[in-house]
């Protein structure tokens, strides 16, 4: 059954007509931009027409200029310089843009990736002794430093030089490296906070090149930033929209040899437009299952490699362990669902915790997130350690509303170990303390039944039959969507279903649907199955097709530009429906 929203629209005003005529836009563009909270002309201009150009420059955020200045000591100096990145997909697309900048400026550099299960996130004391070790005199971060206080200090206490450069929010202090590039941090003054690890590494990089007196500063790297943009959720707004867009048009025409052959691999290398969809979900999720299931020190060597039988080889690998990670979360998801179901937690509980004992650790905050889909509650999902001890590691994933770090804190006698931020959490507790914990946690929670029920914005009520290829081609003005510029949602009440088909084994279908007016519109939907058990339950029928008259629907969708051997076409999806209220029957 569809699970329940609440569908808002929109209630900001303002002069949509003559903010359309003065972008040269339709009106239903302008009121996109205005519920975007653009409320300005030049903030509207910037959205529309921003380019690489209009991004601040890398030396207006602090400690950027004295990074650079060191690195290039190092490099004339002939020092040997050691980068450790985190290993997701933003740790290292921004440790390939900085390995490879500096191995082009003529730099003796190396890099390392911590193991996900031997080390945990970031750089650490084992790390920082196998570099000296090596005979590494500077030790560069990217996507993390910023809160490792004993791995810098003992890389200080053997005598090594240390640049921190990182994009995550700081705790109370600052590690007392030499240098530390972060927007974050209280001294910075640049003026776009949320941008990822690999932006803080193009930043450097580009800055590196223009200082060295260098022009030829590979496009490529434009990608990789886009990339780990998207893959680490950055809101798409301002400057990460900017690079994201150019990042996504670039990449079609990338000269690494292996992004080539993962694109090639994953269906993406044919002409058509890559969009966020393409990077978050298709290529990030292949990078990403080396660091959770491999090592992402493969994804590295994919990405450095210029042999391209060893790319192919690679990215095939790559592919083919980002499918068995798939095949595990869903199975991950299943049994999820099933626990909560047998053991009632959903009528009981605000605050959902669910242990499987075989999930594979690195699995369990994506499980978690898509049981929250389901049945939009905080989620945390526990499973056993790989080093055993009775202990269990969890991943957490919030709703609005609910400050899970806050939530954790409070319930850290019962913990550990445990970080993350209000959405998201990462935490350890004893097997023991998992009941306990459950019951502190939905005691303590304070969410109400309207915050427990998710909220849907529309951006415009608009008749289905108004979308038409000229609106779904301005749409596309907007991209990319994603996390802060989310796809404009319209909406119609009262269509009359009159067919469906069904494709993809059910997981896809088209509705024919016909207004009050007699026009007659094709819309489809990816959530197939649960929409024909709805309309079955709805007609209080077992099968479609002995339904005599199909109900009245009330749609939310999305408009897009559909293009298929040269043919452009519009193209509406349904992201949410529900029964026309007037033939709701009386319960």
């Amino acid at each position: 059954m569809a699970r329940e929203v609440e569908w808002r629209v929109h209630a900001k005003r303002a002069d949509f007509n003559g903010i359309a005529k003065n972008l040269g836009i339709s009106p239903v563009m302008a009121r996109v931009l205005v519920n975007r909270d653009l409320d300005t002309d030049e903030k509207r201009e910037y959205y529309l027409y921003g380019s690489m150009d209009s991004i601040p420059s890398a030396g207006k955020m602090y400690g950027m200029k004295e990074a650079t200045a060191l690195l290039l000591q190092k490099i004339r100096e002939k020092k040997s310089i050691r980068i450790i990145s985190d290993y997701d997909v933003d740790g290292v697309t921004s440790n390939y843009i900085l390995y490879d900048g500096l191995r082009r400026l003529g730099a003796d550099v190396s890099y390392d990736i911590p193991d996900r299960i031997r080390d945990g996130y970031g750089m650490n004391i084992r790390l920082v002794e196998e570099a000296k070790k090596d005979g590494v005199d500077t030790l560069l971060t990217c996507d993390n430093g910023i809160s490792a206080f004993e791995a810098v200090d003992r890389a200080k206490e053997l005598g090594m030089t240390v640049i921190v450069t990182d994009h995550h929010q700081m705790q109370e202090k600052l590690p007392v490296a030499d240098v530390v590039v972060d927007p974050w941090q209280p001294l910075c003054t640049y003026p776009y906070k949320t941008i990822c690890g690999a932006e803080v590494a193009f930043k450097l990089m580009g800055l590196l090149f223009e200082e060295s007196g260098r022009t030829d500063m590979p496009k490529d790297y434009t990608v990789f930033a886009a990339l780990g943009t998207v893959c680490d959720v950055m809101p798409l707004t301002e400057e990460n929209r900017i690079l994201v867009r150019e990042g996504m048009r670039l990449m079609q025409l990338t000269e690494n040899t292996g992004l080539r052959a993962l694109l090639d691999e994953t269906g993406l290398l044919d002409g058509r437009k890559i969009t966020v969809y393409h990077l978050g979900f298709i290529v990030g999720p292949c990078i990403n299952s080396e660091g959770r299931l491999s090592s992402a020190k493969e994804s590295m060597r994919l990405f450095l490699t210029e042999d391209e039988e060893e790319a192919r080889k690679c990215a095939a690998e790559m592919k083919s362990l980002n499918d068995e990670r798939k095949d595990a979360t869903r199975k991950g998801e299943e049994e999820a669902l099933r626990i909560i179901e047998e053991q009632g937690y959903f009528e009981k509980d605000k605050v959902l915790l669910v242990y499987i004992p075989d999930l594979h650790e690195s699995l369990a905050g994506i499980v978690a997130g898509r049981v929250r889909e389901v049945y939009y509650r905080p989620v945390i999902v526990f499973t056993d350690a790989e080093d055993g001890n009775n202990i269990l590691k969890g991943s957490g994933r919030s709703i609005e509303g609910y400050n899970i770090f806050e939530a954790l804190s409070s319930a850290k006698d019962r913990i550990l170990h445990f970080g993350g931020h209000p959405m998201a959490a990462g935490l350890s507790i004893s097997k023991e303390e998992l009941e306990p914990l459950r019951e502190q946690l939905n005691r303590e929670a304070v969410l109400t039944e309207e915050q427990l029920v998710e909220r849907v914005f529309i951006d415009v009520p608009m008749p289905i039959s108004y979308a038409s290829l000229d609106l779904a081609e301005q749409l596309e003005q907007l991209e990319p969507f994603g996390t802060g510029n989310p796809k404009p949602v319209f909406a119609e009440r009262g269509l009359q279903l009159e067919s469906i088909r069904s494709f993809a084994n059910g997981r896809m279908v088209q509705l024919a649907l016909r207004d009050e007016k007699g026009n007659r519109v094709y819309v489809k939907s990816f959530r197939g199955e649960a929409l024909i058990n709805d309309i079955k339950m709805w007609s209080d029928m077992q099968e479609c097709a002995k339904i005599e008259k199909y109900p009245k629907l009330d749609i939310m969708y999305q408009l897009s530009v559909n293009e298929f051997r040269g043919d452009r076409t519009a193209e509406c999806q349904i992201i949410h429906y529900r029964k026309t209220a007037e033939e709701k029957e009386t319960v």
